[in-house]
């Protein structure tokens, strides 16, 4: 009898949870206890880029979707490949196109039109839940995509794309960069020695935050702070869902993302 097996991909969540920086961190309180009320009622406040969430396309768009609009079947569940991406990138570095081809084609994968892609940088072991954990080392110098893999994935009718890192943008392709000027500093030495032209070359105004500004219109959102089961499941093709609140007005929601293996 067949029977499926469930990978959860979701990054633990609480109080201790460094939410993006700038973003209200959760909020966990009781305002029942047994003592008293003979029951325990707890109250949660907190932004909802806090742990592993969905970016919706109103957080960019003042009339976008909600996440409640969102079909379950056939968008937030669906097929998709989890791909391993971490042995050719490291901090700072891009990711295109050709990288994701490479290690699908090293792994027999085909990337479909009309996939969900969950892409393993590696970054997630620097997620606060683990014991490498390093705040700067994962919102700020994780590896991002340009342009082009913008373009490629709007080309692929991808449904939408899970990251193992702060976000689905580059780090200096965001507000970051002007967080923390002393990273900005490292990144531009490293994209002048790697790719030949300086940092503000590579991301311009046009380009910023591409992967929120260019894709939410096409309905092409993603994942961030995936965890939890990842490198488990690297290089396979497989069922995944994300499934967030059913929050009607909410531009993103905190979620719990699952890939699912059927067994024979």
């Amino acid at each position: 009898m067949a029977g499926i097996k469930v990978y959860d991909l979701t990054q633990k969540i609480g109080i201790t949870t460094p939410p993006w920086p700038g973003y209200e961190p959760m909020k966990l309180w009781y305002f029942k206890r047994m003592m008293l009320q003979k029951v325990n009622g707890q109250i949660v406040q907190t932004s909802m880029h806090n742990g592993t969430h969905l970016d919706g396309q109103r957080h960019f768009m003042t009339g976008g979707r909600d996440i409640a609009s969102l079909p379950l079947d056939g968008y937030l569940f669906s097929e998709g490949v989890i791909l391993d991406i971490s042995k050719e990138v490291g901090d700072f570095d891009i990711y295109t196109p050709e990288t994701l081809l490479k290690v699908a084609k090293e792994n027999n994968l085909e990337i479909k039109k009309g996939d969900i892609i969950i892409i393993n940088t590696g970054y997630h072991k620097y997620a606060w839940d683990q014991p490498e954990a390093n705040e700067n080392k994962y919102y700020y110098f994780h590896p991002g995509p340009d342009q082009r893999f913008a373009d490629w994935l709007k080309e692929m009718e991808i449904k939408w794309v899970g990251v193992d890192c702060g976000s689905a943008d580059h780090p200096m392709n965001t507000i970051l960069r002007d967080y923390r000027p002393e990273f900005a500093a490292m990144a531009d030495k490293h994209f002048r020695e790697k790719y030949g032209k300086p940092l503000d070359e590579y991301f311009t105004d046009e380009t910023y935050q591409l992967m929120h500004i260019d894709l939410f219109p096409h309905l092409i959102l993603h994942a961030e702070n995936i965890g939890g089961d990842i490198d488990k499941v690297l290089n396979r093709r497989m069922y995944i869902g994300i499934f967030p609140w059913k929050l009607v007005d909410g531009e993103s929601s905190i979620s719990r993302v699952a890939a699912f293996e059927i067994e024979e």
